[in-house]
Parts: structure tokens; sequence; C-alpha cells
């Protein structure tokens, strides 16, 4: 039976003498302290260590869900009809010993198709993801400062945040250690370039319009390169070949 790697930043040797003490906005933790504290107050849902510093989710508005569920959608399809892929919702990921981020939505190759993220001994996602989504409220959130800069340090390939408050969507490619906007193709379709196939207008996306996003997702399944890319996850043995053609 496989065995997870252990993890450096493992949060089983938790203190419990004194008692673990509650996380608190502007705490400055390491990342098996702020795991030790997280995981004992499970009545918090959403908390993140960003170079050290621990910042606590707030109550969730309607104009962070409903993007929050097409991207998780989106993505959540895509993974569905391409195995060797996975994609998450909200889940805990360790990047290193200071960061600990649970994005919105995230979209990852599996270890044994690549990837190099992994689950750990505690249940966790350790090591980056390939693509990564936050939804901000507008350009000044610590999602485009902060966050941006360790996404881009830990070797995460894309990352897009969507922007609600300012209705804008940023695609970035990671090119020679540093993010650059994604362009549209003559389409006007922004494609991924770690997962053929996976495709959104961003016009759609900022009108909400769901049906529309996983039809256009859908067109991009019958795109050869995904065909090609399925093949070659095939060849590492994540899934039987022929995938990419159970689209209707």
């Amino acid at each position: 039976m496989a065995v997870a790697p252990q993890s450096p930043l493992r949060a089983d040797k938790c203190m419990t003498d004194p008692p673990v003490e509650p996380l608190e906005n502007g705490d400055l933790l390491s990342a098996r302290e702020f795991l030790c504290r997280y995981e004992a107050m499970p009545n918090v849902k959403k908390a993140e260590l960003i170079e050290g510093i621990v910042y606590m989710g707030s109550p969730v508005r309607i104009i962070h869900a409903v993007p929050d569920t097409m991207m998780q959608t989106w993505l959540g399809f895509y993974a569905a009809h391409t195995p060797g892929t996975a994609a998450a919702g909200n889940a805990t990921v360790r990047l290193d010993a200071d960061n600990v981020f649970q994005p919105d939505a995230q979209l990852r190759l599996l270890p044994e198709c690549g990837g190099r993220s992994h689950i750990d001994g505690d249940g966790y996602l350790e090591g980056p993801p390939e693509l990564v989504v936050e939804i901000a409220a507008s350009s000044a959130s610590i999602d485009l400062r902060d966050k941006l800069r360790v996404y881009r340090r830990s070797g995460v390939r894309e990352y897009l945040v969507w922007r609600t408050v300012e209705n804008k969507f940023d695609w970035f490619v990671l090119e020679t250690d540093q993010y650059h906007p994604n362009t549209s193709d003559a389409q006007g379709l922004l494609q991924s370039r770690v997962f053929p196939g996976l495709c959104l207008s961003v016009e759609t996306v900022l009108t909400r319009n769901s049906a529309l996003m996983l039809q256009t997702l859908q067109e991009g399944l019958h795109n050869p390169a995904h065909g090609a890319f399925a093949t070659r996850l095939a060849e590492l043995g994540a899934v039987p070949s022929g995938i990419g053609k159970t689209i209707g």
C-alpha cells in the first residue's frame, strides 16, 4: 500500500499543554503552528497564512459566492472529462513554511502525471497546483499582491483572478519566473497553456452566463489537442486510452 510522503510541515505534533491558542488576524506563525491552531477551530471555515501572517476569512457575500461556484464548476467539468487531473474548491494547500493558502478553486495534474503537488499524511495538499483561481474584490486585493508573489515564487503555472467589484478577469501565465497576461486566440477565447481544451470567454464569465461557459468548454474538449493530452496521460498509466471522445 502506498504511503503518503512525510511532510516537514506536518501538524501532528501540536502542543496541547498549554492548550492550543485560537487563530487571530495578524498572528505571526509558522505553517506548523498555523495548522495546529486552525485544526483546533472547526467553526472557522477559511483562514490562510500569507508570508507568515494569519488572515481570517470574512462572511461570504453573494458577489463572491456566485463566481466561486462558476469557477469550481468549470474546473470540475474539465477534470471529470480529463482523468489524470483533479479539481478542488477551497482546499488547504501547503506551499512552504510561511504560506498555507486556501484558494477558491484549483486544477492540478496528479503526481503520476507529472504534477508537483501531492496529498500529505495529514490529508492536505502540499506543493503548487498547476492552476489556481482566486475570487477578489478589486485590484487592491491581497490576491493581486502578496498571494500573487507567493504563487509565482512557488511555481503555480497559471493564476486566474476574478475581480468582482471591478468586473474584470485576469489570467496570468508563468514564463521565465514572471507572470504575464494570457492573450485571447482568434475566437476571442483564453486557452490554458497547461491543460489543453480548458478555455473560456471572458465576456461570458463576466456576464455570469454559466451555460455558455460550459458550452464553450465542451467545444474545447473536442479539440484534438485535448485528445492528444488525454492520450499522453494514458501512456503514463493514469487512465484508459480513448478519453476525450466521451463528450456528447
